[in-house]
C-alpha cells in the first residue's frame, strides 16, 4: 500500500486548466474540493488494485481485507463488492 501513497501532480490530473477556472468563489471552492476527491478516488482505485495483484499469502489476505474493508466502510466501494473481493482472494490464496 504504500506505493499507493505516491504523489499525484498537477499535470497529471490536467487541474491547471486555464479555460476551466471558474469566477464565482463557491465555484472555486467546489473546483477544489472535487480535485481533492478526485485524488483521493484515484489512491483508492490503485491501492485496491494492487492489493488484487499482490496478495499470495495469508498475511496478505488479511492486509487486503483490511484494505477492503475501509474502502467499503468509506463508502468508495459496496460492501457486498468488497465481501466479493475477500472471498476471490481467499479462494486464490486456498488453492495454492
Amino acid at each position: 500500500m504504500e506505493n499507493s501513497r505516491q504523489q499525484t501532480t498537477d499535470s497529471q490530473l490536467n487541474l491547471r486548466s486555464k479555460f476551466n477556472m471558474p469566477i464565482i468563489e463557491s465555484a472555486k471552492k467546489a473546483l477544489k474540493q472535487s480535485r481533492k476527491r478526485q485524488i483521493n478516488n484515484l489512491k483508492k482505485k490503485k491501492a485496491i488494485q494492487e492489493i488484487k495483484k499482490k496478495t499470495k499469502s495469508a498475511k496478505d489476505l488479511s492486509k487486503a481485507q483490511s484494505v477492503l474493508d475501509k474502502a467499503a466502510k468509506t463508502g468508495y466501494i459496496h460492501k457486498n463488492k468488497a465481501a466479493r473481493l475477500k472471498s476471490r482472494l481467499a479462494k486464490r490464496v486456498a488453492g495454492k
